[in-house]
Formats: C-alpha cells, structure tokens, sequence
C-alpha cells in the first residue's frame, strides 16, 4: 500500500470481486465489487451503481478464518459486534489490503487525537485552559505591587 504522504484523500487502494455470505437461511455467497479507500469498503452488486458502504470507524477489526487452494476466508467485526463474512481469491488481498488501511485509518485518528491533546491552551478535552490567577494576581500588575 502507498504512503500516507503519496495518497489523496478518497484514492482507491483496491477494486476488485470479492464475495459476501449473505444473511439468509443458506447463507449463500454473493459476488460483489468492492471498491477500497482510506476510509472505507463500499459494496456494489452487480451492476448497479449504489453501494453499501462499511466506514473504517465503525470497524472494530478484520479477523482471517481460514486460507484454502482457493479461497481466503474472513470476517470483518464492527464496533457493534456485528460479524459480515468474506471470502476472496488468494491472490486477491483483500484481508491483508483491508487490515492495512484500517491499521492506517486507526493511527491517523489516534495522531490527530494526540495532536489535539497537544495543541498549546488546550486541554485533554479540547476546551482552553483558564489561568488559576486573576489579571489583578499576575506578576509585574499595578495592583499586586500595592
């Protein structure tokens, strides 16, 4: 995958087939395009143009099941523990690509976060900090010299 640096906002990583057990009785597996970002997996079904789209924030993690000749079994759980099985060629990468960018997207948000932490007259929150002393309590002040 391609450096932070080297990437635009919205690039795609990877587009391709990969496919999705559906959520019915026989659990049949769906043929889907997948379309890879910085931020998420959109979904296309054949040959519409909607999507479903799963954004990185709401994916807790990618876990690989099981590798066969052909296929390349995994799960995606999301922040609400909600499990959407995947399977994809060998040769394909999906997991790896989607465990890489979702690696990614959790450490932009967690330096943005430090970042914000850090940022001068600011708190853990965000809120400016106040300082303890009244103007008529700061050093070389008319007032204080009284």
């Amino acid at each position: 995958m391609a450096s932070k640096l080297m990437m635009n906002p919205g690039e795609i990583l990877l587009e391709g087939e990969l496919e999705k057990r559906s959520d019915s009785l026989f659990q049949l597996w769906k043929k889907k395009r997948g379309v890879l970002t910085d931020d998420s997996l959109r979904l296309f079904s054949g040959t519409s143009e909607r999507a479903k789209e799963l954004r990185f924030h709401s994916i807790l993690k990618v876990d690989c099941v099981e590798h066969t000749r052909k296929y390349v079994y995994f799960t995606i759980v999301t922040t609400d523990f909600k499990e959407i099985d995947f399977r994809c060629t060998g040769e394909s990468c999906w997991n790896a690509s989607i465990t890489l960018a979702l690696i990614d997207y959790q450490n932009r948000r967690a330096l943005e976060g430090f970042r914000r932490h850090l940022e001068p007259g600011t708190n853990p929150r965000g809120r400016v900090k106040q300082d303890p002393r009244s103007p008529a309590d700061a050093p070389g002040d008319a007032a204080a010299l009284r």
